[in-house]
């Protein structure tokens, strides 16, 4: 049973460094721990000892995507220079590595033009499969229109648009996650829940924006069970008759939507989400490397889970295998 895993992060040299410019003090959580701590390492290295790590884990190919923040912060001329670099280097790491790598393109969203240019580079020429953006891109949540010029390129790429959370606005950040003391408050803002909700709620934005009626082919890939949205789906119907979009909101998860772990390996969570949007949506991902793995424990996590076979297989390589295969080249 082969093993895909969606959310498998690095950092290059010149983006750390770009990121030390931006922000010298490494005040946001993630800059402290992407730029100067112990993980710093895994996300630099895109050779044997993240190979050895994904055979530890029991992982057969990762695809590889740019940590959070991302090029999103950036400056937008100085996000643009990097984004060719940046995806150059994946596809070098997927040459080096064929069968063991993939590779989602880093993207310029603060300049959605060219970000849209060089997603049709990263898949046509260089061979990835996809994107990975961030929940927002400096102050602007991607609901908005002016980011609208990704997800048609994406729709017509055929090729899916993987969400990852990104640190809630400042102002969002300083009335609920502050108060506790720095570790407590940048945990709480971030990979205890902050970006959780901030993500799922950028989600939701986006289908009542009506990007998904407007793009109806959009795929989109959501992470860490749904990133909080997915177990309110209920309660959110509540606002059916409020929007002007074309079917149910609940719908969208079930048709433009995959769901993913995101390393959270939880088989309550997995039998919700089955529940909620189906098999065929759901895919794996680990998170490296800010979930380290033990040993063999992502192919445990399918292999113990309470499902049918066929279930486990579709969630772990079906699905993803199925929806690359129609990316248009």
């Amino acid at each position: 049973m082969r093993l895909y895993g969606l959310e498998e992060h690095f950092v290059t040299a010149d983006v750390v460094e770009a990121w030390q410019r931006h922000d010298p003090r490494l005040a946001a959580p993630m800059m402290k721990w992407a730029v100067a701590s112990d993980i710093t390492p895994a996300l630099l290295d895109l050779g044997s000892e993240r190979v050895a790590a994904m055979d530890d884990a029991g992982i057969d190919v990762s695809v590889l995507s740019l940590t959070t923040p991302g090029l999103q912060d950036l400056d937008p001329a100085e996000a643009v220079a990097l984004q060719a670099p940046t995806n150059d280097a994946i596809a070098a790491a997927v040459r080096r590595h064929p069968g063991r790598f993939q590779g989602f393109a880093a993207l310029a969203t603060s300049a959605p033009r060219a970000a849209a240019t060089e997603l049709r580079r990263a898949v046509t020429e260089l061979g990835l499969n996809g994107t990975l953006v961030n929940a927002n891109s400096r102050g602007r949540a991607l609901d908005a229109p002016e980011f609208w010029d990704i997800y048609e390129a994406a729709e017509d790429l055929r090729v899916p648009v993987y969400l990852h959370p990104s640190v809630p606005f400042p102002a969002v950040t300083g009335a609920y996650y502050r108060g506790f003391g720095a570790p407590v408050d940048d945990m709480l803002a971030t990979g205890a829940f902050g970006w959780h909700y901030d993500a799922g709620l950028t989600v939701l934005r986006m289908i009542i924006a009506g990007v998904f009626d407007r793009f109806p082919g959009l795929q989109l890939v959501l992470g860490h069970w749904g990133e909080v949205v997915l177990f309110y789906l209920d309660r959110i119907a509540a606002m059916d008759k409020l929007t002007e979009l074309r079917r149910p909101i609940a719908e969208y998860f079930r048709s433009n939507i995959f769901i993913t772990p995101g390393g959270i390996s939880s088989h309550r969570y997995l039998r919700w989400s089955l529940e909620t949007v189906g098999v065929e949506r759901i895919m794996y991902a680990s998170d490296y490397p800010f979930n380290r793995e033990r040993a063999g424990s992502a192919r445990r996590f399918l292999e113990t889970a309470p499902i049918a076979q066929a279930d486990r297989e579709r969630i772990a390589h079906r699905n993803w295998e199925e929806l690359i295969a129609g990316i248009r080249r």
